[in-house]
């Protein structure tokens, strides 16, 4: 499998990655930190970052998107932004990622252009990634697959919902409590994209563990070739 695909000209007209890993950044670190652990792993190769801050003020988070922003440029990665269009706008961001409580693909479309990634939160809700799909969302994201240190509360989904959500011919995110012991079942049960944040840069080397998540898609993508084949 090609590790990007074109997302229809009705959607966006940019490439994005659909296979791989795809980084959020963890809540309370400094530009400075984030700078430094981040760019050997943008380096290594990841498919998207998500720049999520849910604590810092306003200043400091346009301060950090900035910086993200050029260094994602640098390494041709795709940034998103979480829930925030007028900042994802205000960075020349590449995208955007929607909750439930947030505007819809179509407001986000109007404001950050054809050319912008949009993903949406599916929870366990495959009547909301149909609609999503149908808003002119670009993925759809499910979760949380296993207990979440950073949403404990979050509801959970079963892997099963994301076999069945290939049949809306998008990219499948699957993100929460995600780790090198269950992540092979997450990817054979249909997620093109991992989503982590704690598993990576809680690790005491990131750049390792990005590697041995490389390795398994490595790994799996060339399992699914020679069944393909045979």
């Amino acid at each position: 499998m090609s590790p990007y695909m074109q997302i229809p000209a009705s959607k966006s007209k940019q490439c994005m990655p659909i296979w791989g890993l795809y980084l959020l950044t963890p809540d309370n670190w400094s530009a400075a930190r984030l700078n430094k652990v981040l760019e050997p792993l943008l380096a290594a190769g990841i498919a998207l970052l998500q720049y999520r801050d849910k604590s810092s003020s306003a200043s400091q988070r346009l301060l950090k998107a900035q910086m993200l922003s050029a260094l994602c440029s640098q390494y041709h990665t795709p940034l998103i932004i979480n829930d925030d269009i007028a900042l994802a706008r205000q960075v020349a961001a590449d995208g955007v990622h929607l909750g439930r409580s947030d505007a819809s693909p179509q407001q986000a479309r109007q404001q950050l252009g054809a050319q912008a990634i949009i993903g949406c939160t599916c929870y366990n809700d495959l009547r909301r990634a149909r609609q999503m799909r149908e808003l002119g969302a670009d993925y759809l994201a499910f979760g949380s697959l296993f207990a979440s240190p950073t949403k404990p509360a979050a509801p959970r989904c079963s892997p099963a919902t994301l076999t069945q959500a290939q049949s809306f011919g998008l990219p499948v995110v699957a993100i929460g409590g995600i780790n090198l012991d269950n992540a092979a079942l997450v990817i054979q049960a249909g997620a093109n994209l991992l989503a982590l944040i704690s598993d990576v840069f809680d690790a005491a080397d990131p750049l390792a563990r990005v590697q041995r998540y490389q390795q398994l898609f490595e790994q799996h993508r060339q399992t699914r070739q020679q069944q393909e084949q045979a």
